[in-house]
């Protein structure tokens, strides 16, 4: 009998834009299964945008069940003061996918982009364009999904590049890891 396939739901989080994306894995197979946005109105206050991601994003578990999560890890920006709201809007997701009971995996940008294109200095457009072709999709996401997508599918792929190349332990040059 076969073992039932696994639903990952990825985030790619933004004070004013969060991504998410779910994919089904079965065995190597992935299969597409939604995709979208939560937005937040810049003219609400910080809580009242960071309740609206909490409530967005435990909607989309509310209605697609996944089993598993993945977000992408904050970088430090070169503004402290949009760091911090990143880091607020993560939080907030974070939050609503550990009250709804989902393991949480957290990956860089660096090894999302490595594990979806093959190399971390990928361009959005690249991202977008390959998580197309790896789901199959008729049209390409927007750049957020597109980004939560290849969260979820770097997740489904254990964190491991294209080709299975594990990525713990390399080093970065140039945009590879080496």
């Amino acid at each position: 009998m076969a073992d039932a396939p696994i639903r990952i739901l990825g985030i790619d989080p933004g004070l004013r834009i969060t991504g998410f994306g779910i994919i089904d894995k079965h065995g190597q197979k992935l299969a597409y299964v939604t995709s979208g946005c939560v937005k937040t109105d810049n003219g609400d206050s910080l809580p009242v945008r960071i309740k609206t991601l909490l409530d967005g994003i435990g909607e989309v578990i509310g209605v697609h069940r996944p089993q598993e999560a993945a977000i992408e890890k904050v970088f430090v920006n070169v503004n402290p003061q949009s760091t911090l709201l990143l880091g607020q809007a993560r939080g907030a997701a974070i939050a609503a996918l550990v009250a709804a009971g989902l393991p949480v995996a957290e990956y860089t940008a660096l090894q999302i982009k490595q594990a979806v294109v093959g190399h971390g200095k990928a361009a959005k457009d690249q991202v977008q364009h390959m998580v197309t072709r790896l789901l199959q999709l008729p049209g390409e996401p927007s750049a957020d999904a597109a980004d939560a997508l290849a969260c979820a599918i770097c997740h489904a792929h254990g964190g491991q590049g294209l080709g299975s190349i594990a990525t713990h332990g390399f080093r970065v040059r140039k945009g590879r890891l080496v």
